[in-house]
């Protein structure tokens, strides 16, 4: 008996590939209405990004949206409002962070923070002038005290009112897109 090894692939190799390959792609093929039925649907996808006209905001004032369930503040400060925050920058904050890092460069009159305390889910009132220690917001369940960055400042909350992620699409329009940490 005669045995040949050969190195050489043969028909039979290739037709082991191809029906392999074959299934690898039909499997794909059955399995994609599976994994598709696991995106979000279209009114899921419209509560994602948030448009807010912010032409008729006048300075000082504070306007509550909501955001996939969540307040968020849209705050137009006034110069002093943000002079006062500059100055805290080096205060000493439970949670530091910088009022340049909280707004967008060459917007900082707009200031877009999520509306729960940081505490336990309250929502703080904002103050404008009004009822607190540091002129921002005062989340009355607790006690906590904001500034008008939004930074905690006094009181049982341990971060900052979060920052979302946003974007000025013109000059009356701004675009809140992502919650970040909120």
């Amino acid at each position: 008996m005669a045995t040949t090894n050969s190195a050489e692939p043969t028909r039979r190799d290739f037709l082991y590939i191809a029906t392999a390959a074959t299934g690898a792609v039909g499997a794909g093929f059955a399995a994609w209405p599976f994994i598709h039925q696991m995106n979000p649907d279209a009114s899921a996808l419209a509560l994602s990004t948030t448009e807010v006209d912010i032409s008729a905001i006048q300075p000082g004032q504070i306007v509550t949206v909501k955001f996939r369930g969540k307040a968020m503040f849209v705050r137009r400060r006034t110069k002093g409002e943000i002079d006062a925050a500059r100055k805290d920058d080096t205060a000493a904050l439970p949670d530091p962070a910088k009022d340049a890092d909280r707004v967008k460069p060459g917007k900082d009159e707009w200031l877009i923070v999520s509306g729960v305390c940081t505490h336990l889910g309250c929502t703080p009132v904002g103050t404008a002038g009004g009822r607190g220690d540091f002129d921002g917001w005062f989340c009355p369940c607790h006690g906590s005290h904001y500034d008008t960055s939004g930074r905690i400042r006094k009181g049982p909350a341990p971060l900052n009112l979060p920052v979302p992620e946003y974007q000025f699409t013109s000059d009356t329009v701004v675009l809140i897109t992502d919650l970040k940490n909120a």
